[in-house]
């Protein structure tokens, strides 16, 4: 069967990138991969999350401009860090024909990771985009967190190493990502 690609974009709204490690270098690297996943006809699916501290209609809720979803490209709410969860996500990568997911976002420990680990679960091959995703500035009240740019390195060479039976994982830099049919 080909593969048939869809790009994630998880979490990248004002608040959480307000917070984020290298926050505008992982916009850009997400923003362009999004214009060549668009131009190859590649699903741009939009993950927004939506809680407590991200209220529906804020301006901290927004999707930042440089990522907002193009009319008629699908946008999918989510409550917990696993973007499959009560979203109907599966359904429409279904719907699509979706075979791979390729995952970008916002934060590296917690929403990308669990997205990524439930696509290969629920049977996705995946692409982690090794630029394309990050995490919160960390500072000394933030204790035995792992500094912001250690954890991205970490979950990095997790996914270069990981192995998952019958699924492909690859960890890509955004440039590098391939995004023609297999």
């Amino acid at each position: 069967m080909p593969t048939r690609s869809a790009l994630l974009v998880i979490d990248m709204q004002n608040a959480t990138v307000a917070m984020a490690h290298r926050g505008a270098e992982t916009v850009a690297a997400i923003a362009g991969l999004s214009e060549r996943a668009r131009a190859a006809g590649v699903p741009v699916v939009t993950v927004r999350q939506r809680d407590e501290g991200m209220v529906f209609g804020t301006e901290g809720w927004q999707v930042v401009p440089e990522l907002a979803p193009r009319e008629g490209e699908p946008v999918v709410d989510k409550t917990t860090p696993d973007s499959f969860l009560d979203t109907g996500l599966d359904a429409l990568l279904g719907e699509l024909g979706v075979t791979e997911v390729i995952v970008t976002g916002f934060a590296t420990e917690v929403c990308v990771d669990t997205t990524a680990r439930q696509a290969l679960s629920r049977g996705y091959d995946l692409v982690v985009v090794a630029d394309g995703h990050t995490t919160s500035v960390r500072g000394p009240e933030d204790g035995d967190l792992m500094p912001a740019d250690r954890s991205v390195a970490q979950y990095n060479a997790i996914y270069r190493t990981i192995g998952w039976p019958g699924r492909r994982v690859r960890l890509r830099a955004a440039a590098d990502v391939d995004l023609s049919p297999a």
